[in-house]
């Protein structure tokens, strides 16, 4: 037997990993034994990554993006596959990974290993050495053999995964430093990442992102129906459906359902619906004996945020409407922009924030009902991000760019709230060098500034709800959005009349008898426009009364004209007497139209041509359009087509610039009137009531329905 080196017991290193020299002795012949630290018996293949015991839904696309992952890794003799699945907790992540391992299998002949972060946490609070050192024993290496630092694993971990090709999934990491010790070195070997965090840090070290979306409604039935049975969900279809939209696409929480249904022989699909439609109840439905729920999963992300990220998220919570920007989201936790971006940052780097394609904010819907929650129970401590009080500052907040928006777009506009005091100090928007667009704004947040009246009058805020009312109309003087318009003038009525402000009241009330109107509702229009005369006359404020009697007559013009005109001649008496010239020159425009109406078409030329003269003076080229459509109209009543066509062309060109529809589609209807009797063009004709068909369905007006049937009967709807 051949002697080796004389010498003492020495502990050293090699490229296989740790070995021991230790001096045996037999027979009198000294001679060395390493220990390299593997089993003689070498342990079996690792196949830790859990088994699937439910079935990944729609997640083709994101199965094809790990799939090209191993392809780019396999392709080259050193590279390493390395991915990060992040999304909000309860969305999936580990569903889809454990799946894609499953149908990989064969592409990692050495194993796959699985390190549950989760798990870890609670047992040893997340050590990464824990980690690192679970795989090395999956590798072979005893026990004994296993270095203390986690500088010493890492290095172990490098050289015994470097001959092989493995696959390591790592669970709900919320760390950048928990992945890195455990990128395997073999070639082809693949490392993939799940966490409710984005962990951006990491694609500085190749780190392929895929973020995961909750399930559309199709994918969420279906995961029902793989849970619960086809029939069940087609016995109940609509609650079905209900149930999916109320777990908002969170496949865990869609499993919760599933598992409830399926252990309780008295729980119906409507009757768990019904359940969940109370917001207040829905995180708590979504629970299983206390033991699964998605409130849980969300309160371990919660609870590692910093605390004013926490404070953040808690204030998110009760901001009305879908989707929010940055400045919202500051005023609502009373922070200065800047670092409420930088916390949105972290909140979205949680995936407790979602960023929408136009660069906005959003929750999903469990998330803000988690925030609420957790909100309500700070509110004891901290009342500054309780219901009430974050209301209150992002009201203010849109009650003051809602102003700015409404002076941008006509400054000389009959006003009763008198916001001069808020407006002072604040920076208007609208009015620097690359400002948005007042009318583009309010449209984008017309959803949002709704959600803020509904809250609001909730909660009782009653003199910021009708002067938001009040400044939101013109966007609707302008958009034709007519059952956002009345639910708008119905809250800020109502809140007008709670507040004991009659002049608002009979402000708002005038102004709803307009798209009660445009939607056929004449009897509550009238009753509207009753009741806003009698505010108007309690008010005592002349203004007003011109305008609620301008309104009064725009009413008669459809039932009784002579009434009409007495009405439109009150309106002028009232406005020279307020010294309102442009509530001059628009109750003279409406005096011109109820002349022609009742036939006085001469005089209603000469009314009609001083009203424009009248607006074109005062910069109001929108009315002055409108007067020029009646103009048009006129001549046309007067036997002139010619200049009718030519006038009513002029009219409908100006009213588009404008974006002002609903009077442009007025317009068209009578180009299409005029030249369809005159023996036009037939194509001509559908032309000018196609585009005024699609102006009044986007407007919700009824009058779309008559211009689809006339279109139908010209065969030209396209």
């Amino acid at each position: 037997m051949p002697q080796g080196p004389r010498g003492g017991n020495e502990l050293s290193g090699s490229v296989d990993g740790p070995v021991v020299q230790a001096q045996e002795i037999h027979g009198g012949i000294t001679f060395h034994v390493v220990d390299s630290g593997v089993r003689d018996d070498q342990p079996p293949r690792p196949d830790q990554v859990p088994p699937l015991t439910v079935r990944c839904v729609n997640h083709t696309e994101e199965l094809s993006f790990l799939d090209a992952g191993l392809a780019d890794a396999t392709r080259g003799s050193s590279d390493v596959g390395f991915h990060v699945v992040s999304g909000m907790p309860g969305v999936g992540k580990t569903t889809l990974v454990c799946r894609w391992a499953d149908t990989v299998r064969d592409r990692f002949p050495d194993g796959q290993l699985f390190v549950d972060y989760a798990a870890l946490r609670r047992r040893t609070g997340g050590a990464v050495s824990a980690a690192v050192t679970g795989c090395l024993k999956s590798l072979g290496v005893r026990d004994a053999f296993l270095p203390t630092s986690l500088e010493d694993l890492t290095a172990l971990f490098r050289t015994r995964s470097a001959g092989r090709r493995i696959l390591v999934v790592l669970d709900d990491v919320d760390q950048p430093g928990q992945v890195l010790p455990l990128v395997p070195k073999g070639p082809g070997s693949v490392l993939v990442v799940t966490s409710s965090t984005r962990l951006g840090e990491l694609s500085l070290d190749g780190a392929r992102p895929l973020y995961l979306e909750p399930l559309d409604m199709e994918s969420g039935l279906r995961l029902l129906a793989q849970r619960c049975g086809e029939e069940a969900v087609e016995a109940e279809r609509d609650a079905a459906e209900r149930l999916v939209a109320f777990c908002a696409g969170l496949p865990k929480a869609l499993h919760l359902v599933a598992a409830r249904f399926l252990t309780s022989r008295r729980l119906t699909m409507g009757r768990l619906a019904d359940e969940l439609a109370d917001e207040s109840r829905r995180l708590r439905g979504l629970a299983l004996r206390g033991e699964h729920s998605v409130a849980a999963a969300l309160e371990v992300v919660y609870r590692a945020l910093p605390p004013d990220a926490a404070r953040l998220y808690l204030s998110l919570g009760w901001i009305p409407g879908r989707t929010f920007d940055a400045g919202t989201a500051a005023v609502a936790a009373h922070l200065d922009t800047a670092p409420a971006e930088a916390l949105l940052d972290l909140l979205e780097e949680a995936s407790l924030v979602d960023v929408t394609e136009d660069g906005r904010f959003r929750l999903h819907d469990l998330v803000r009902l988690h925030a609420r929650e957790r909100a309500t129970e700070a509110a004891e401590r901290d009342p500054g991000v309780g219901r009430r009080a974050v209301v209150e500052r992002v009201t203010a907040h849109y009650l003051v760019l809602t102003a700015f928006a409404d002076r941008s777009v006509r400054e000389d506009r009959l006003r009763v709230g008198d916001l001069d005091n808020r407006l002072r100090d604040a920076p208007d928007p609208f009015a620097v060098d690359g400002g948005p667009d007042p009318l583009a704004w309010l449209e984008a947040e017309c959803a949002n500034i709704l959600a803020v009246l509904r809250d609001a009058a909730r909660l009782g805020l009653h003199m910021p709800v009708w002067q938001l009312a009040e400044g939101f109309t013109v966007l609707f003087l302008h958009r034709r959005y007519l059952e956002e318009w009345t639910e708008s003038l119905e809250l800020g009525a109502t809140a007008a009349a709670e507040a004991v402000v009659p002049a608002a009241e009979g402000r708002l009330r005038s102004l709803l008898s307009r798209p009660l109107m445009d939607l056929g509702q004449y009897e509550r229009a009238r009753a509207e426009l009753e009741k806003a005369v009698a505010c108007a006359e309690v008010s005592g404020h002349t203004a007003l009364q011109a305008s609620v009697q301008e309104f009064s007559g725009r009413y008669w013009d459809r039932f009784d004209p002579a009434r009409a005109m007495e009405a439109y001649r009150r309106s002028v008496e009232l406005n020279i007497e307020a010294g309102e010239w442009r509530g001059v020159a628009i109750a003279t425009y409406f005096l011109g139209c109820a002349q022609d109406a009742a036939g006085h078409h001469e005089q209603a030329l000469d009314t009609l041509r001083r009203a424009r003269q009248d607006l074109l003076a005062r910069d109001d080229e929108r009315m002055a359009a409108r007067a020029l459509v009646a103009i048009g109209a006129a001549h046309d009543h007067r036997g002139d087509p010619d200049t009718a066509l030519r006038v009513l062309g002029e009219a409908a060109e100006a009213l588009r610039e404008r974006r002002a529809g609903h009077y442009e589609a007025q317009a068209l209807v009578l180009l299409a009137d005029i030249t369809e009797r005159t023996g036009g063009a037939s194509e001509t004709v559908r032309g000018y009531l196609r585009r005024a068909y699609e102006i009044h369905t986007a407007g919700g007006s009824l009058e779309a329905v008559e211009l689809r049937e006339r279109l139908d009967q010209l065969g030209g709807t396209g």
